[in-house]
C-alpha cells in the first residue's frame, strides 16, 4: 500500500504550467515578475498593504524581530505550544524568550495569562519588547484580547500565521493581525513554494527595510555598498511562480481540509476519550492539521499506541507540538503556565489532513484508528 502522509505537497497542473513559464522567462534569480505578483497577491489575501516574499517562514520571523528593533537582552513573549522556529528566531537576535501557555478553548496563546504576565512585567519594570502569538494548526488566536492587551502596555505584536493562511478571526483574514505577520510556504503547508515564507505588514517602511535586509542589505549604486549586515533571504522568482499559482486555489484547499476534519469528527468523535481540537468562537479554521486528544482511561488506548498502529499500516500521524518549555534547549526560559500545553502533548495526535488525501484513504485512516481503539 502506498504511504499515507500527514500533509504532503499538493502540486497541480496549473502550478506546473506557471513554474515552467517562469523558468522560460529567464528570471531564475530572486527577482522577477512572479515575485512582484506573489507579493501583491499575498498582501491582498491577508488584508495588508505590503508583503515581502522570503526563503522561509523562519527567515520572516527573524526579519520581523529585526525590523521591530528587538535586540540582545530584550524579552519576547511567545506561545509555548508551537514549532521551534517561533522561538529559534528570538535567539537569532540574542533576545530571551518567555513562554505563555495555551487556552484550552483554542490551543492558542491564553489571553488571560498574557495579561497577567504583562501586568507583572510592568510592575517589575521588565516589559517585553514584543509578543509572538502563534496560530496553531490553522486557527487564529484571540486577537481582539491579545491586541488590546499589547496596546495597553505598548508592546509590539507579531502574528505567527505560518500554519493559518486561509483562516479567519471575526471575518478578518489570518495574517492581518499584529504590527507584522509571518507566513510559511513549507512543503507541508496549505500552499507551498517548496520552501518559502513571507513577511506582511501595513507600514511600507517596515517591509521596505525587510526587503533590503533580505537582499544582503545592498544599497543603491553601481558597486556593492553595505552600511548594515544583511541576509540572503529572498524567495526566487521560480518558487514565487509556484506560490502564486497555488494561492489561486487556496479556498479549495481550505474546503478540502475542513471536509477531512468533519469526516474525522463524525466517525471518531463519539469514541470514549476522543476529543478534537476546538474551533474557537469567532474563528474559521483551515484545519491545516486535524488534531485530537485521547484520554487513555475511557479510551482504553493512548495516542502513542494509535500512532504506532497507524505507522504499522503505513499511515503517518504525529504527536502534537512538544511545548517549547519542555525542550532541552529552552529549559531555562521563563514560563507562565496552567498546564494546558503539557496535557495536550501528553494526549495529542495529528491525523493525515492534506488536500491530496482521498476519501478512500481517509476512510482507511478512520478504520485503522477504530481498530486500534477496539471499536
Amino acid at each position: 500500500m502506498n504511504r499515507i502522509y500527514l500533509s504532503p505537497p499538493d502540486v497541480r497542473e496549473e502550478d506546473r504550467r506557471q513554474l515552467l513559464e517562469a523558468l522560460d522567462s529567464g528570471w531564475v534569480a530572486p527577482v522577477g515578475t512572479a515575485v512582484d505578483g506573489f507579493e501583491h497577491d499575498l498582501a491582498a489575501t491577508t488584508g495588508r498593504a505590503y508583503a515581502c516574499a522570503l526563503s522561509s517562514g523562519t527567515s520572516a520571523l527573524h526579519l520581523a524581530l529585526v525590523v521591530a528593533g528587538v535586540e540582545a537582552g530584550d524579552r519576547v513573549l511567545v506561545s509555548t505550544f508551537t514549532f521551534a522556529a517561533s522561538v529559534n528566531a528570538i535567539k537569532y537576535v540574542h533576545a530571551e524568550p518567555a513562554f505563555i501557555d495555551s487556552d484550552p478553548n483554542s490551543w492558542n496563546m491564553d489571553p488571560d495569562l498574557l495579561a497577567e504576565e504583562l501586568e507583572e512585567s510592568s510592575r517589575r519594570g521588565r516589559l517585553p519588547k514584543a509578543v509572538i502569538a502563534v496560530d496553531v494548526y490553522g486557527q487564529c488566536a484571540d486577537y481582539d484580547r491579545i491586541t488590546t492587551t499589547c496596546r495597553e502596555y505598548g508592546v509590539l505584536l507579531i502574528e505567527d500565521a505560518a500554519e493559518s493562511l486561509g483562516a479567519s478571526y471575526r471575518q478578518q483574514p489570518a495574517g492581518s493581525f499584529g504590527d507584522l505577520a509571518v507566513l510559511s510556504f513549507n512543503g507541508n503547508k496549505i500552499i507551498t513554494t517548496s520552501g518559502g515564507g513571507a513577511l506582511v505588514g501595513s507600514d511600507q517602511a517596515d517591509i521596505d527595510l525587510a526587503r533590503n535586509l533580505a537582499a544582503q542589505a545592498r544599497e543603491p549604486g553601481p558597486h556593492y555598498e553595505h552600511s548594515r549586515v544583511g541576509y540572503n533571504y529572498r524567495l526566487s522568482n521560480l518558487l514565487a511562480a509556484l506560490g502564486r499559482a497555488q494561492l489561486t486555489t487556496l479556498p479549495d484547499r481550505v474546503a478540502t481540509r475542513r471536509q477531512h476534519n468533519e469526516a474525522y469528527r463524525a466517525a471518531l468523535g463519539s469514541l470514549p476519550g476522543f476529543e478534537f481540537m476546538p474551533e474557537a468562537a469567532d474563528c474559521e479554521s483551515t484545519f491545516w492539521l486535524t488534531a485530537l486528544t485521547v484520554d487513555p482511561d475511557p479510551a482504553g488506548v493512548d495516542s502513542e499506541s494509535i500512532r504506532i498502529h497507524l505507522e504499522e499500516h503505513n499511515i503517518e500521524a504525529r504527536p502534537v507540538w512538544k511545548p517549547m518549555h519542555q525542550q532541552p534547549v529552552f529549559r531555562d526560559c521563563e514560563f507562565r503556565s496552567r498546564g494546558v500545553a503539557d496535557a495536550l502533548f501528553a494526549k495529542g495526535l495529528c491525523l493525515p489532513s492534506g488536500s491530496t488525501l482521498s476519501p478512500a484513504q481517509r476512510d482507511l485512516v478512520i478504520a485503522t484508528i477504530q481498530e486500534a481503539a477496539g471499536s
